[in-house]
């Protein structure tokens, strides 16, 4: 399986790696900074920087059987296995995931309610809650957001064991996706004093480098779901 070198440094760009497969399905590396769609995340994009000097453009990132798949776009030649490139992911896109994705974590602590669904998008994301009514207005929780933003709080991965995880279910907050067990451990994310819970994504190294962020708008989406979207103030 490929090295996922994002998981333990988030601010990575670009790494060495080794073509493993590269088929139509899209390229495994034996290790890489891209990361692949998951936990309402993107995909990342890119390039592989190949042996002659030719980019290879990466439209998107998947989790695969054999590893994680790098998907080039339709008709480029692909290298071979053996092949020695530089992955390098799209840092602006990456650098506004990671802000997106610990905003979410702020939005996901200043509200009581288990989560139900989420997305990120480019400049903003939304959560959604299985609440029965709204007790707060916009500018109340982006006042919110904005307090812990500027707080500058440190945010850090740690690992716990599969036992640790089922021994504290209160720590699990999204109820559509478990957190993935069997491997022996899960990451959790912690916002120091705020959040901690099991998280996958990549993540700023405190609040503040999120920026300005606020609540674009609360929607009904049904008799308890609350969609709650966040966007920058840029």
């Amino acid at each position: 399986m490929t090295e996922e070198l994002f998981r333990a440094d988030s601010y990575l760009k670009s790494c060495e790696a080794i073509v493993v497969s590269a088929g139509p399905e899209g390229i495994v590396l034996d290790r890489t900074v891209f990361y692949p769609t998951g936990g309402g995340q993107p995909g990342d994009s890119g390039a592989l920087l190949l042996a002659d000097g030719t980019a290879l453009p990466i439209l998107d990132t998947r989790k695969g059987e054999a590893g994680i798949l790098h998907l080039p776009a339709e008709g480029a030649t692909l290298p071979s296995p053996g092949d020695r490139v530089t992955a390098e992911i799209d840092w602006q896109r990456r650098h506004r995931h990671m802000r997106l994705h610990t905003a979410m974590h702020l939005l996901c602590a200043s509200i009581a309610g288990g989560v139900t669904g989420g997305q990120i998008g480019d400049g903003k994301a939304r959560l959604d809650f299985d609440l029965p009514e709204v007790t707060f207005t916009k500018e109340e929780l982006s006042q919110k957001l904005a307090a812990l933003v500027a707080a500058d709080h440190p945010v850090a991965a740690r690992w716990i064991s599969d036992a640790e995880m089922a021994a504290q279910p209160e720590l699990v907050r999204t109820m559509s996706v478990k957190p993935p067990s069997g491997s022996g451990k899960v990451r959790l994310l912690e916002v120091a004093g705020v959040d901690l819970q099991p998280c996958g994504g990549t993540h700023v190294a405190r609040t503040g480098e999120i920026g300005a962020i606020a609540v674009a708008k609360i929607e009904n989406k049904g008799k308890h779901n609350r969609r709650i979207t966040i966007a920058f103030q840029e």
